[in-house]
């Protein structure tokens, strides 16, 4: 874990984090110093020598931020060389105070020598060199974190949108289909059914236009969902539709991506109940498999021996429309298969995490 005062809470007020960082720094190297004269015994005279010297150098450094906010904003070289002649002059500025203080304070002829100044150059620049080493690194460190933040807004909207895409791309056979027999039942003069029709279709659209897009609903809304679906579909197809539902109770509230189940049910109608005078029997189950919801759409068509070409994982646009839906959601923790079933037929497995609440978005 990262320290407290590198967190970003800390560095949320950039100016109070400077001041504050400035104080702190100052404070320490003015303590450290004391400490170590009072260790060598020195003189009330050497502790005011070091309150002059941390004064100075705080003031100093503030001159010194100013110009490196400046260089910052310059091409990459020139910021490099100006950085350096300004750490260079500022070092021999604070040598010279430095030397100047000393011989005021410690010495009967106060004054200004080459001895003095040299022997100042070294501490001066050590803490001159250090001050602007953490100021850089603080920035570069603010810099990297905001470029991170940027990056995980990005990500995180292109992963709403391709979400929402996703979400959005309904099978226009369903709706050509519906609106096909409605139409059938008004010249038929069948209007009770064909009011009830419009009457669930309309709900249906009402829920996948309603909903967010990129929302997780729980397996019992998905489940009563899909069952308006397949009324609207038992309206066409009468009895050659036939479907059960086996959902386990501990999976009812664990949470999925809306509308995940209903491209897998119309899979099966089209390649299943469709091309069989009989039509064909329709399985969903969902049950808790350890920490993992295990479902599955399974059929009684002809499975991958039809005439029809029957999609699997890899082919078939509302297959390849859940499996980037589970990607989106789940990344790897995930499983989505398709197989020929023993006896007859097909069967789609999708196995996810056991959530019981909405996943985390990312936000700015």
């Amino acid at each position: 874990m990262q320290p407290a005062i590198l967190s970003r809470p800390f560095f949320e007020q950039k100016s109070r984090a400077f001041w504050l960082l400035q104080a702190a720094g100052w404070t320490g190297y003015l303590l450290l110093r004391t400490v170590t004269g009072v260790s060598n015994n020195a003189s009330i005279e050497g502790v005011l020598s070091f309150i002059i010297e941390a004064i100075v150098g705080y003031c100093l450094t503030l001159l010194l931020s100013t110009l490196y906010g400046y260089y910052r904003r310059l091409p990459k070289l020139s910021a490099i060389a100006l950085t350096l002649v300004t750490l260079l002059a500022a070092t021999m500025v604070y040598a010279v105070i430095q030397a100047f203080n000393f011989s005021f304070i410690r010495s009967a002829d106060p004054g200004i020598s080459w001895a003095l100044v040299i022997g100042s150059l070294f501490l001066s620049f050590t803490v001159l060199a250090g001050w602007t080493a953490l100021y850089f690194g603080i920035n570069w460190y603010l810099l990297v974190e905001e470029q991170v933040d940027r990056m995980q807004l990005l990500q995180a909207e292109a992963s709403s949108a391709q979400l929402a895409m996703l979400r959005y791309q309904l099978n226009p056979h369903f709706l050509f289909n519906t609106l096909n027999s409605i139409s059938t039942l008004v010249l038929l003069k069948q209007t009770q059914r064909a009011n009830a029709m419009l009457s669930r279709l309309a709900a249906f659209l009402r829920y996948t236009l309603a909903n967010e897009p990129t929302a997780h609903v729980t397996v019992l809304q998905e489940v009563e969902t899909l069952k308006l679906y397949l009324e609207i579909e038992k309206m066409r197809f009468e009895s050659r539709l036939r479907t059960e539902f086996e959902i386990d109770p501990r999976v009812e509230k664990a949470r999925l991506p809306s509308l995940l189940l209903q491209p897998l049910v119309e899979n099966a109608i089209k390649y299943a109940v469709t091309p069989q005078e009989e039509g064909a029997d329709i399985a969903i189950s969902a049950r808790l498999v350890g920490e993992r919801v295990q479902i599955t759409v399974s059929d009684t068509g002809p499975g991958l021996q039809g005439t029809i070409r029957r999609p699997t994982l890899s082919t078939g646009v509302g297959l390849a429309n859940i499996r980037e839906r589970l990607a989106q959601a789940y990344g790897p923790a995930h499983r989505f298969d398709t197989r020929a079933r023993e006896a007859r037929g097909f069967c789609v497995e999708i196995e996810i995490p056991y959530q019981l609440e909405e996943p985390a978005r990312q936000t700015a």
